[in-house]
């Protein structure tokens, strides 16, 4: 059942059952993002990561036009002026960032459009990524005089790889959706009228798994990026599913050829 829409500023929450969309809600400039957007979609993302009922969240931008083109460019004469301001706007961007890489459901960017600058950054912190043909995607930001910060793009760099990372920053390109998809900057590109429909699938999809597994997924996912060696505790913990009731639920579904309905235990 769906519930009511929740407003958080222009960060939009709506829920279904298990699945979560979260809409960057400003189409009115492409869904450019305030540093208060920022803060706020840090908030929402950290509730939504609470929440054990929860199973997969859909990040998209209002509209079918834009994703989002990053930070609102009017803004930076008042917020974003000099070092000191930027240090402070960057913070609550870096935390979103956080709130983004450590949440424990999945995360799936539905991309409508324009998805550049600080658009793609968010983009590139979600688990999969679903565009439309028309999509298009850079970071012109050297067009602007700007860095991508180190937590900013880090993401980037996992995604793509520092050679690609460096082509897409040095040359400031904006690049189509099959450029995207080739750079792995994308999972998937469908129609751009159906890029709604395959999002949402996707994330039912998701949803209809193991929600521990999901969370032990991404966990092991992370740890991995890290070449350290597993300690003996995070080596063991890839048998706890064994003792999950969703996994007893899980293979006794298969056996009895009946779907399963796992319950996050």
């Amino acid at each position: 059942m769906t519930e009511p829409k929740a407003f958080n500023g222009d960060i939009l929450t709506e829920r279904d059952g298990t699945i979560a969309t979260v809409t960057i809600n400003r189409p009115a400039r492409l869904n450019a993002l305030t540093r208060a957007m920022w803060g706020a979609l840090g908030e929402t993302i950290r509730a939504l990561s609470a929440d054990d009922d929860l199973r997969c969240i859909i990040l998209r931008g209002a509209g079918e036009k834009s994703f989002s083109p990053g930070n609102d460019i009017g803004e930076f004469e008042t917020e974003r002026a000099n070092r000191a301001q930027a240090i402070d706007y960057g913070r609550v961007m870096h935390a979103t960032a956080a709130a983004l890489e450590e949440c424990r459901h999945p995360l799936v960017a539905q991309i409508h459009g324009i998805c550049v600058g600080g658009g793609l950054e968010l983009a590139a912190l979600c688990d999969l990524r679903i565009c439309g043909e028309g999509s298009r995607f850079g970071a012109p930001i050297k067009n602007l005089g700007l860095v991508m910060a180190y937590p900013e793009m880090a993401p980037l760099v996992r995604l793509v790889g520092a050679d690609v990372a460096l082509e897409i920053l040095l040359e400031g390109r904006i690049f189509d959706a099959r450029e995207a998809r080739d750079k792995r900057l994308v999972t998937r590109v469908v129609p751009d009228d159906q890029v709604g429909a395959e999002a949402r699938a996707t994330a039912q999809r998701i949803a209809d798994g193991a929600p521990l597994v999901a969370r032990w997924h991404k966990r092991f996912a992370r740890r991995l990026r890290d070449p350290q060696p597993l300690t003996e505790a995070q080596y063991l913990e890839g048998f706890d599913c064994f003792d999950t009731e969703d996994f007893r639920i899980g293979y006794q579904a298969f056996l009895a050829k009946t779907r399963p309905a796992f319950v996050g235990r």
